[in-house]
């Protein structure tokens, strides 16, 4: 485990954080962007698995589900993955942190460590679909808008008005 902020840490996300997660996930998104258990629990399951939970005193606070994936391919919401999903790029699906966790920079810290991660099994770049005006956020993270084809930017369309596909590049680890 990684000490990250006082009373912080991170740790890998497990199955048996699914419910907590799921409760996060019901405080921050629209029922039409919420997973339901077996699709959530199928990103942790992944053999890219980069998912990461946040826990301050054994409670879930935020949570980063993250997982390699075909470039330009984002899977739609509630797609159950299977395990052997393909790793081009590290694709994150998704992350939220609770009323109790916001403003402590867990977010970014979560991010952090998916592309240490990454990057140590050769991934070198990251994709995301914003949503629901998160896409400042993930610009402050390094994140650019990705130019989509018409057949691409209709599935981007079906996680909202909103919904942004972003990129980003993170390299190798240094050292």
């Amino acid at each position: 485990m990684t000490d990250i902020k006082p009373s912080l840490t991170i740790r890998p996300l497990e199955p048996g954080d699914v419910p907590a997660a799921l409760a996060i996930q019901a405080q921050a998104y629209p029922a039409f962007l919420r997973e339901d258990e077996p699709a959530f629990a199928s990103r942790i399951a992944t053999k890219a698995s980069y998912c990461f939970a946040a826990t301050r005193e054994g409670a879930l606070v935020a949570y980063l589900l993250a997982h390699g994936w075909a470039s330009l391919a984002p899977p739609p919401v509630g797609t159950i993955l299977p395990v052997e999903a393909p790793s081009e790029v590290l694709f994150i699906h998704d992350l939220a942190v609770s009323p109790q966790g916001r403003g402590s920079g867990i977010g970014r810290d979560l991010v952090r460590r998916a592309f240490e991660l990454a990057g140590r099994d050769g991934l070198d770049r990251a994709e995301l679909i914003a949503v629901e005006g998160a896409a400042p956020y993930w610009a402050s993270l390094g994140f650019e808008s990705a130019h989509c084809s018409a057949a691409l930017a209709a599935k981007v369309g079906v996680y909202g008005p909103q919904a942004c596909l972003m990129r980003r590049l993170f390299g190798p680890p240094v050292g």
